[in-house]
């Protein structure tokens, strides 16, 4: 037995030797090759493969940096960051505080007037519209407000949300969703009123059902009972309680000082309108061709058929639960299994949101007849070229049809035409694809405008479409047109 017991001893030890030995070897060959990438074997010279980096579309589900330290380096980086962004923005267009005098939205806020977007030097308006866009391309006189707008931190992207609302939602229910690395670019008089109003498809007789309240978990019982059936409350209810999110839940990987139980439906759409928070598209890849969503308004819902950031989901239902399983983790749901994604049930919750998200009606619009042109009794002269122009030269009425102005459709501006790819801030501007085209029912209630909110006023979207669908519009035209979009 002892013998036997020695014999593997031995074994064992020449076992280990060897591997030393190859160990060894192996040490110098690495060492032998250096930088050059070149080791001899066998007297032969082979060339050693340097690793590449490989671009992913995951995001890393171990973090490695310690939360502290995380949000110390990006709390440190946040000023240079939002610096970087406001100069975008100062060269871009004019941010001033300027009312056009007696028109407000539906709750009296009032609503910016003239175009923001700034030219190239020595270049107008009537100059530029006169060119065609090679040779607007060609000569890169392309107005840089027009391009697309990139997110506050385009390489970082993420939910950011208004100041405005941040205070409103911390007071009302104690959670913060302020961003301890970024904050939300565009002006407090650019954004839509807060908070906004609620108009609903079955109780028009009501008006402003939210009473002049935001709407979240404190007091949806309150204002609703009675008004919408036991099925609709709890849809709502689901559409103003949390759930985790990229940027806010209670893991590491969050952007948030303390643990976050999330966001709600209603953090994005406030009061089933707009509050222009704002995020990145989850549906490309890779980061910087992603595009930033300015967050749309979900009244008039029951009259539209495309849903989505790339308008790709064809119900209500549908979007619903993308918005909870994809859009809140980036598309990604290796992330969102670890941050603890909300598994909607479809056949009654999302039904229970779908259903409520479809009573969101439109503001009331006076001037209109039910036809939804304006009403001969009640409209003035220039509203009324305007809608001439809206039905005639300017061929908006192409993709926005009455009475709630849209086509359910989605088409390609190819506004690159006009520039030539590059980058900046951390977006690529290359093209924007097909676009879907919004409802412009109720439009002053809903700045800034196009899908990424690059268009701060409707003077500024007059003039964008006046050159890109090459109508060559008057000043005074122009003018009626936007007289003309204040009345839907």
């Amino acid at each position: 037995m002892r013998e036997r017991t020695v014999k593997y001893g031995s074994a064992l030890l020449v076992m280990l030797a060897t591997m030393l030995i190859t160990l060894g070897l192996t040490y110098a060959q690495e060492e032998k090759t250096g930088k050059a990438g070149i080791k001899e074997e066998k007297g032969v010279k082979a060339i050693v493969q340097k690793k590449k980096a490989v671009r992913t579309s995951y995001a890393p589900v171990t973090i490695t940096e310690s939360f502290e330290d995380m949000m110390a380096r990006m709390k440190a980086a946040k000023p240079e960051v939002m610096k970087r962004h406001m100069d975008l923005l100062d060269e871009r267009y004019d941010l001033s505080n300027r009312t056009v005098k007696g028109i407000t939205m539906s709750r009296g806020k009032p609503v910016q007037e003239g175009v923001r977007v700034k030219l190239q030097k020595d270049t107008t308006w009537e100059k530029l519209s006169a060119m065609n866009p090679e040779e607007i391309r060609e000569k890169d006189l392309f107005p840089n407000g027009f391009m697309p707008l990139p997110h506050p931190n385009h390489a970082e992207g993420g939910m950011v949300f208004p100041r405005i609302w941040l205070e409103a939602i911390k007071a009302q229910e104690g959670r913060d969703l302020t961003r301890f690395d970024l904050d939300l670019d565009i002006p407090d008089h650019f954004q839509p009123e807060f908070p906004p109003p609620m108009f609903l498809t079955t109780r028009p007789d009501l008006g402003d059902v939210s009473q002049g309240q935001l709407i979240t978990l404190t007091n949806y019982y309150q204002l609703f009972n009675g008004i919408l059936n036991p099925k609709q409350l709890e849809g709502l209810r689901l559409l103003v309680t949390p759930f985790p999110q990229q940027q806010f839940n209670a893991t590491e990987d969050r952007r948030s000082e303390k643990p976050s139980l999330g966001v709600a439906c209603f953090d994005c759409h406030a009061n089933g309108h707009t509050n222009t928070a704002t995020h990145l598209v989850g549906d490309i890849r890779p980061q910087e061709f992603r595009h930033r969503l300015d967050t749309p308004s979900l009244r008039g819902v029951n009259i539209q058929r495309l849903f989505g950031s790339q308008r790709a989901l064809k119900s209500v239902e549908d979007f619903t639960e993308f918005e909870q399983r994809a859009a809140y983790f980036d598309g990604d749901p290796v992330i969102a299994t670890k941050k603890g994604v909300n598994i909607l049930e479809r056949g009654s919750q999302v039904h229970f949101m779908a259903e409520v998200q479809e009573l969101f009606d439109f503001p009331p619009a006076p001037k209109l007849n039910i036809y939804g042109m304006l009403d001969q009794k009640k409209a003035t002269e220039i509203e009324f070229r305007g809608q001439d122009l809206f039905f005639g030269k300017a061929r908006c009425s192409f993709c926005h049809h009455p009475p709630y102005y849209t086509d359910n459709l989605m088409h390609n501006l190819k506004t690159e035409r006009f520039y030539k790819p590059h980058m900046f801030n951390g977006v690529m501007a290359s093209a924007d694809g097909p676009i879907k085209t919004f409802p412009l029912r109720g439009i002053k209630d809903s700045p800034p405008y196009l899908h990424d909110g690059r268009l701060l006023t409707l003077e500024d979207a007059v003039e964008f479409f006046n050159l890109i669908l090459e109508v060559q519009l008057t000043k005074q035209e122009k003018e009626d047109l936007v007289a003309f979009l204040r009345a839907l």
